[in-house]
């Protein structure tokens, strides 16, 4: 699998592909220079459980963290992740 990341504008996508193929995404908006919004992510239906979802994420905090930017997690996998996964939280927006 291969994650990429892309950028449209104020707008960002990073997209896990097998064999050229998309099985998922994860996308964002920028809030400002400090702040991204996750508004999306879709992963397959055949790929559902595999954990895509959650390597995408990690790839968005990755960003974030480098970035120095806080994160608003409108999309509802997003917002439940970060409930669960306390490690990620450091760049979660008040």
């Amino acid at each position: 699998m291969v994650i990429s990341h892309q950028i449209f504008g104020s707008k960002g996508a990073f997209v896990a592909k097998e064999n050229n193929i998309k099985i998922g995404e994860m996308t964002y908006s920028k809030l400002g220079d400090d702040k991204i919004i996750i508004d999306h992510t879709q992963v397959g239906v055949d790929q559902k459980g595999k954990g895509i979802g959650m390597l995408l994420l990690d790839k968005v905090v990755e960003m974030a963290r480098k970035e120095q930017v806080k994160i608003i997690p409108l999309c509802p996998f997003a917002a439940a992740m970060f409930r669960k996964h306390t490690n990620i939280q450091d760049v979660l927006s008040n």
